[in-house]
């Protein structure tokens, strides 16, 4: 399955209320426990309390968290205490009253405003995640014998596509997958990310080698570049291709760092031929070729975007992926989902804020009959 932005709650991108989440419930249970406190302390006390002034704060505070209703209903009844002799509020002026009378209607204003623009927020954001999910959607757990699991996080805030893409399909000639990295980040990337992933999923069912369905995104990205002036535009890519029994893999890798094998708890990665990005042009002259993996029961795949391997801590030291790996995809659940949700948490750890575009795909094959 694919884990995205959005799916994670403690990721780097996470909103904070301050930036259009829903508050916290201390925010919302912020004017009540002030019309609690001055309520008790004015009924306690055996003298009028000249804190009639914290009562008008209460409108405000219920503008972040609550509607215009509920609004007005504690403006009214900030109003009210302000008025009723039993409080003891040291017997505020008409000016007093008027003033919070005025900032409570104002307030009943702005939650009015406020709430129409959540709405209007709220409806975008879901028409733009269905898009983004349309391009780049979940991976499944189980394409033919190969078990995956995908976590994207886009570098860019409030976005769920950036400038990394995955995807496994099936095909007559066996599994493939694909992880990539185009030029840019975010939203500006997504134009070069749609025509990859749509040129992949053709060629997957139209080829019969990975070798030529990485030369069609290659031509791809050639063919866009040529028709824009000045335009550069090229992508790091690994692309995979699963035989039917998932006994074997092969590798095609065009300027992306390499797999990472998790074998017998170890990990090292597939010693596979570097070739140019794609949208370069693939090298005249030299014939594309593949490396070609056998696998052993047990044995995983582990794709990652630079984002894993060149994020830093504090001290500018870069994530050790291959020291940490495979404790990582050991122990209790080692299942791809479980690896990939270790790897990220991990990574968090290593470097809190990761600035880049962060993908992992896993992919652990096996037998037809398992």
């Amino acid at each position: 399955m694919a884990r995205q932005d959005g799916d994670r709650p403690d990721g780097p991108g996470r909103r904070g209320w301050l930036r259009g989440a829903p508050p916290p419930r201390w925010v919302r249970a912020l004017p009540l426990v002030l019309i609690a406190g001055v309520c008790a302390a004015t009924l306690a006390s055996p003298d009028p309390l000249d804190i009639g002034f914290v009562l008008g704060a209460i409108p405000p505070l219920a503008v972040l968290s609550y509607g215009p209703v509920a609004t007005a209903l504690l403006g009214a009844a900030v109003v009210v205490m302000l008025n009723v002799p039993a409080f003891q509020l040291d017997r505020p002026g008409q000016t007093d009253v008027l003033t919070v009378c005025f900032v409570a209607v104002l307030s009943v204003f702005v939650a009015f405003v406020r709430r129409r623009r959540d709405v209007q927020l709220d409806t975008e954001r879901t028409i733009a995640e269905a898009a983004q999910r349309a391009l780049v959607p979940p991976v499944p757990e189980r394409v033919g014998p190969v078990r995956c699991a995908g976590l994207y996080r886009a570098a860019q805030e409030g976005t769920l596509v950036g400038g990394d893409f995955f995807d496994v399909r099936t095909s007559a000639h066996g599994v493939r997958a694909v992880l990539g990295d185009v030029q840019g980040h975010g939203l500006a990337a997504v134009a070069t990310v749609a025509a990859l992933l749509g040129a992949f999923r053709e060629a997957v069912l139209d080829l019969p080698t990975v070798e030529e369905v990485a030369a069609r995104l290659d031509r791809r990205l050639v063919v866009d570049s040529a028709r824009v002036a000045h335009a550069e535009l090229f992508a790091t890519a690994v692309l995979l291709e699963f035989t039917p029994d998932a006994d074997a893999v092969r590798v095609v890798v065009c300027g992306h760092p390499p797999p990472v094998l998790l074998r017998d708890g170890r990990a090292s990665e597939v010693d596979a031929v570097p070739w140019t990005p794609l949208g370069l042009g693939l090298p005249q002259g030299a014939a594309l070729t593949a490396y070609v993996l056998p696998l052993r029961p047990g044995d995983r795949l582990f794709l990652a975007s630079d984002g894993v391997s060149e994020a830093r801590d504090d001290a500018g030291v870069f994530y050790p992926l291959l020291d940490r790996l495979p404790a990582l995809a050991a122990d209790g659940d080692t299942g791809p989902a479980a690896t990939a949700d270790r790897v990220w948490a991990d990574v968090l750890r290593h470097s809190p804020t990761v600035r880049d575009d962060v993908t992992m795909l896993v992919l652990a094959p096996r037998s037809p009959d398992r």
